[in-house]
């Protein structure tokens, strides 16, 4: 069975976090663990009519984002990974920095530090020069930086089947498939 570490941050693009959980809890060889920041709570009440009860629902096992002396915090606790999703880009600074003050930050830095894939998904548009600095500080710790882009290969239509699509790109980089994901097959 996989460990996935899933962290949502306080950044706008939360349900994008909330579909990965759903697409996770209907694939059995996956077990999911939950930190969200302070900040994310906020961005639920802004943008979902989902109450984060529910979204932590979703998840197998849950952290408090203060709690540093959780089993995620610890490297001797093996997971598969981790995902951040949406990354804010506070989330980002701390974690390209291993500023770790909190269990998400922490997280983080320990799948780095033990040889494990970490996929950010930073969600803020323009990029000013610190934004490019922290992410191109992120990409050379090892960190695998996916943006949420919008693809039009695969003529999606909907708002949805564009979040599946950056759901699958994902999945990919655990060697997880998902079946509403069309990759590229050439023309």
């Amino acid at each position: 069975m996989k460990k996935l570490i899933i962290g949502i941050s306080g950044a706008s693009g939360v349900q994008m976090g909330v579909r990965l959980l759903q697409v996770l809890k209907k694939t059995p060889e996956v077990e999911t663990h939950l930190v969200m920041s302070h900040g994310a709570d906020e961005i639920f009440r802004c943008e979902m009519k989902m109450d984060v009860k529910e979204v932590k629902a979703l998840a197998d096992v849950v952290y408090d984002v203060d709690d540093l002396a959780a089993a995620i915090s610890s490297g001797s606790f093996r997971t598969d990974g981790m995902v951040v999703i949406p990354c804010s880009m506070k989330s980002l600074s701390a974690i390209a920095n291993a500023y770790d003050d909190n269990l998400l930050v922490r997280a983080a830095d320990v799948c780095l530090k033990e040889g494990r894939k970490v996929v950010l998904v930073p969600r803020e548009f323009p990029l000013n020069l610190i934004h490019c600095r922290n992410l191109l500080a992120a990409k050379e710790a090892g960190y695998v930086i996916l943006p949420p882009m919008l693809t039009f290969y695969s003529e999606y239509s909907t708002l949805d089947e564009q979040v599946d699509h950056v759901i699958g790109k994902i999945l990919m980089q655990f060697n997880l498939s998902y079946d509403k994901f069309r990759p590229w097959e050439g023309r």
